[in-house]
């Protein structure tokens, strides 16, 4: 992976911490507790580990573990609201149409879902829960219908909730339909993003869901993020911009996934 090279001058790597870096790129996310019980040394051992290649800016220190450094450009918020709003209004239709009535429903963060929450106005018989304060506010002066927001830290400016809080919101409720947003697809189908935070959030809606609606533009079909969100296995439907590939398609059905896309836009 080069990690010598990247190592400032005069600093090399052990041998244990190039092989923790090979693991935290591989899967994106890796505990102290498990890499103490692969490399058989103690959590202390690995925790000076983690805080060194943190100090080299090689991987990226989290509580109780160590992630992969986001290396790809995104987008900020602000630009994200304005690029392929039409394509995020034609998801949100279909996903809506997807949602019955008296439903409870989570929505996650991200643009997309917010165009979702925008084409749920006229329906009072649903309970909307979100860790979304952008969404909540779309939502929140429409008459009759009830909704909760996690609570909370604030992360970022999409209106983000996360931590300790908001899993433990979270798992006091049943949904029937969690909506979630992605940033990438990995080769067997399975979800990806890039912020460990909300990736925790989104795992912990999709464990307390009957059905999960995973919405993004078809572009987000073709690029890997950093972490796995969900094995394709556990998603019930995905709603996209255009038709995928053949390859995304085949990967997604063999898992059971429905895909819907606006046939319009062909």
């Amino acid at each position: 992976m080069g990690a010598r090279e990247h190592a400032e001058a005069g600093q090399e790597l052990s041998v244990r911490q190039e092989e923790i870096l090979s693991i935290v790129h591989h899967q994106g996310f890796a505990t102290i507790d498990a890499l103490a019980r692969h490399f058989d040394v103690s959590t202390q051992t690995i925790r000076r580990d983690i805080i060194y290649l943190d100090e080299l800016q090689l991987l990226q220190r989290f509580h109780g573990g160590a992630g992969a450094r986001e290396t790809t450009v995104r987008l900020g918020y602000a630009e994200k609201r304005i690029t392929a709003a039409e394509a995020k209004e034609r998801i949100a239709r279909l996903t809506a149409a997807r949602i019955g009535p008296g439903e409870a429903v989570f929505l996650d963060v991200g643009t997309t879902v917010e165009a979702v929450a925008r084409q749920l106005h006229g329906r009072p018989d649903l309970r909307v829960f979100t860790s979304s304060i952008a969404a909540a506010s779309i939502l929140a002066a429409e008459p009759g219908m009830q909704v909760f927001v996690t609570g909370g830290s604030l992360r970022g400016p999409d209106g983000a909730l996360t931590d300790e809080w908001t899993n433990e919101a979270i798992a006091r409720f049943r949904f029937d339909v969690a909506v979630l947003g992605f940033s990438g697809i990995d080769d067997d189908g399975a979800l990806m993003d890039f912020d460990l935070a909300k990736v925790a959030v989104k795992r912990s809606a999709a464990t307390r869901a009957s059905r999960v609606i995973a919405v993004g533009e078809s572009g987000k079909l073709l690029r890997p993020a950093i972490v796995r969100v969900l094995e394709a296995d556990r998603l019930d439907v995905l709603v996209t911009s255009e038709k995928p590939s053949s390859l995304v398609s085949e990967t997604l059905e063999l898992a059971g996934v429905e895909i819907l896309f606006d046939e319009s836009a062909e």
